[in-house]
């Protein structure tokens, strides 16, 4: 069995597929770098909406998660 760090250099590895595999163990956060690249802004703006409690974040030491759930929903309802 892969560790997580295994798999995460896995998919690193594997970039040049962007559909994702059937393999691959199902998504539940985003960093803050995919908020910023979702919603094409910078870093700095994406840990600032984070801050304003718009959507649910996880706090792991240091690191944020936003929950894509939660991400996802607040984008759609940003677009209706």
């Amino acid at each position: 069995m892969l560790s997580v760090l295994e798999r995460r250099e896995n998919m690193t590895d594997n970039k040049s597929n962007d559909k994702a595999n059937i393999n691959d163990p199902p998504k539940y956060t985003y960093t803050v770098s995919e908020i910023a690249s979702i919603l094409q802004i910078g870093k700095s703006k994406a840990y600032e909406l984070c801050q304003e409690e718009l959507f649910h974040i996880i706090k792991i030491g240091r690191a944020v998660r936003v929950q894509k759930a939660s991400f996802d929903n607040w984008f759609n309802n940003q677009i209706n």
